[in-house]
């Protein structure tokens, strides 16, 4: 899944101010979904506004990137680790107010898998065999093999549960069991989320939250200055934060993501099929230098497409220290020093600015690198991600755990799967210790020995919001963005107080899940992993 920018409008003021409840929000983002339908339509948008917000899955992942209960209070897993029990927390219900229980599970699952979704990160729940309701609230799903990755695959959006009437409109009409519904969606400019009154679990914190969309960063921070927004999420525009950090009005924080920016080589294509250049081109490259340009010094240089909130994140920055002298003698080697090879820019700031560090430091190892801006998303996507007709890109990867994704058949990279794909299977199939230590091979073999491609930095999550506003993830190890303790100051205790007593004692079934974690889980296997993921574009 790749980082995309939105087509919308400029800011206003808030044209809905005065029907807003008190305590209400605007939040300020980047990516506005065209629909409402993640089923059907791949991208980071519709997910990051739903996901959690409106629409739960049995299990999530939380700010530190850990699984916990969601929709399942806990789960066993037998000792073949192909069967997996989930209890279900009693008494929740759809927004349309159907019941969840072990017949929505069933009907999930298995629409995931039957025509009715075309997302390729459908592929997650290939490995599911049968799905057994064995009585109201417990459900058993059987893998046809052991899977570390499906459990994780389960707290995306192929996790997502559904009733079966609720399905027929969702391009337009969302019905989950989440804490938030959607009031208002104006295609392109704004989505509005509204607290449920009878919430099976804690209340949301803010009785409403305007999302709203804007292409360029700059408008979206001057309506933050403006007061026509509250927060602007995912910030764009690092070199603007100064100013904000300077102004006590304001508060930024910054944590981390799974958007790793690739520049990809095509494994496939002359000169790039050559590992020694591909292994110049790693050693020419500052990604210091880069990240300084492109996201003005904040973000992470991790070495490989693998953040740290991974298990199998090791640092390997120092595979491919920036050395000039060893760069030169590679070309050399390889019979291509003079060479010129064609850069395929995608028009998005960032791009453009890490590809002109890049270009220059090519040059200065005897490489000429021609630049090939493409609009984004139209050409590029064409151009580059289906007809893999490029030498070099670049490109920001969003999508959770996307490693196998990157290194798939037929993905855009061009790498020969073959490579690592008897490690990768040993690594799903194995405990949580081979698990981490098998996706570690998988790197090394394809990040160091093979030069796949250069990871030049780990975007950063950067928000700005008003002094008066609290309850903001700081990392978004997920597409999703959790907006259910956002709020004022002095709000909370609205919120405590919206639920009624059903509500509130469902609340405290969901916190005791919450707070136990892995202990909520009787079985000894903490299935976590890569998904099999599309690496869809979208947003």
């Amino acid at each position: 899944m790749l980082l995309l920018s939105a087509c919308t409008a400029g800011y206003t003021a808030r044209d809905d101010a005065g029907a807003a409840p008190a305590g209400s929000l605007t939040v300020a983002l980047t990516a506005a979904p065209s629909n409402l339908d993640f089923t059907t339509t791949s991208g980071a948008a519709i997910p990051q506004a739903l996901m959690g917000n409106v629409y739960q899955g049995l299990v999530a992942v939380n700010e530190d990137g850990k699984l916990v209960p969601q929709l399942a209070s806990g789960w066993q897993v037998d000792s073949s680790r192909t069967v997996y029990t989930f209890e279900l927390q009693p008494g929740v219900t759809f927004s349309n107010g159907d019941p969840f229980n072990a017949e929505s599970v069933k009907f999930s699952v298995e629409r995931v898998k039957s025509a009715a979704w075309s997302n390729g990160l459908k592929s997650g729940m290939d490995v599911v065999k049968a799905v057994e309701v064995r009585g109201e609230h417990t459900v058993a799903i059987t893998l046809s093999r052991p899977s570390q990755s499906w459990l994780w695959t389960m707290a995306t959006l192929v996790g997502a549960q559904f009733t079966p009437n609720g399905t027929a409109k969702l391009a337009t009409q969302a019905v989950g069991t989440g804490p938030f519904t959607v009031t208002s969606w104006k295609p392109g400019q704004s989505l509005t989320l509204t607290r449920r009154e009878h919430y099976w679990g804690q209340p949301a914190a803010a009785p409403q939250i305007a999302l709203r969309y804007y292409a360029d960063p700059t408008t979206a921070t001057n309506a933050l200055r403006a007061g026509a927004v509250d927060v602007v999420a995912g910030m764009q525009a690092p070199d603007l934060l100064p100013g904000f950090q300077k102004d006590a009005g304001f508060k930024v924080t910054e944590g981390t993501t799974t958007g790793e920016v690739v520049m990809s080589m095509n494994n496939q294509k002359a000169p790039l099929n050559d590992v020694r250049v591909r292994r110049a081109v790693l050693h020419a490259v500052n990604r210091k230098a880069v990240l300084d340009s492109a996201w003005a010094g904040r973000g992470s240089l991790i070495g490989a497409p693998v953040p740290p909130t991974d298990p199998y994140y090791e640092d390997l920055n120092n595979a491919y220290p920036h050395d000039p002298a060893k760069a030169r003698e590679l070309l050399k080697q390889a019979g291509v020093d003079g060479s010129t090879i064609t850069f395929s820019v995608p028009d998005l700031p960032y791009a453009v600015a890490a590809a002109q560090v890049v270009v220059s430091d090519l040059k200065k190892v005897g490489l000429n690198v021609k630049i090939k801006q493409q609009e984004f998303p139209a050409v590029w996507l064409d151009q580059v991600l289906t007809k893999h007709d490029y030498q070099l890109s670049v490109i920001a990867h969003v999508e959770p755990r996307d490693l196998l994704s990157l290194l798939s058949k037929g993905y855009y990279l061009g790498y020969d799967s073959s490579r690592i794909s008897e490690l990768a299977a040993q690594a799903d199939a194995g405990d949580d210790a081979s698990y981490a230590a098998n996706m570690k091979k998988v790197v090394r073999r394809a990040v160091v020995d093979d030069a796949v491609a250069d990871t030049l930095f780990l975007l950063p999550n950067l928000n700005v919001m008003r002094a008066d506003v609290s309850g903001m993830p700081v990392n978004a190890p997920t597409t999703a963005l959790d907006l259910t303790r956002l709020t004022k100051t002095g709000q909370q205790g609205d919120a405590a107080r919206s639920g009624d007593a059903a509500a509130s004692g469902n609340s405290a079934r969901s916190e005791r899940a919450a707070r136990s974690g892995d202990a909520a889980r009787f079985g000894d296997d903490a299935a976590s992993g890569n998904p099999a993921s599309s690496g869809g574009e979208g947003a």
